[in-house]
């Protein structure tokens, strides 16, 4: 499995950057910042789409108020099939969150050839997983 790498500093023509964003889209420090700086994250803009950046709001609570919005980023994923994306350590910087509280939020990535997750993330995926008796990759 391929994993985001820890400092992403260029992107090819086809990759986003995904990174936690507060609603009111004040891109101001950690991977926000650095998605405002140079991938075409937009002041103002806290969720969705914006340049090669894709953002998922991480301010406003518990990971029960982050999770439908990385669930719309999963869906666009999958039907956005052609470009790469890389999720950084979404919530776990400047909001505070743990791996553990946010690793399971992106289970369903975990399948999505075009996602690439950050390897806390996908080691806790993966133990989850076993745990489960569910599949993980090779």
């Amino acid at each position: 499995m391929n994993y985001t790498p820890d400092n992403i500093t260029e992107l090819g023509p086809d990759d986003i950057f995904v990174f936690g964003s507060n609603l009111a889209g004040a891109h101001r420090g950690g991977a926000a910042l650095t998605a405002l700086r140079r991938f075409g994250a937009i002041m103002g803009q806290g969720v969705g789409i914006q340049g090669q950046s894709y953002a998922i709001p991480t301010m406003q609570g518990g990971p029960e108020t982050i999770k439908p919005y990385v669930d719309e980023f999963i869906d666009l994923a999958r039907e956005w099939d052609q470009n790469t994306f890389y999720v950084t350590r979404i919530g776990c910087g400047i909001a505070g969150k743990t791996d553990e509280q946010m690793a399971p939020l992106f289970d369903r990535a975990y399948d999505l050839y075009n996602v690439h997750l950050p390897e806390s993330f996908v080691r806790l995926i993966e133990r989850e997983r076993r745990r489960d008796g569910r599949p993980v990759h090779d």
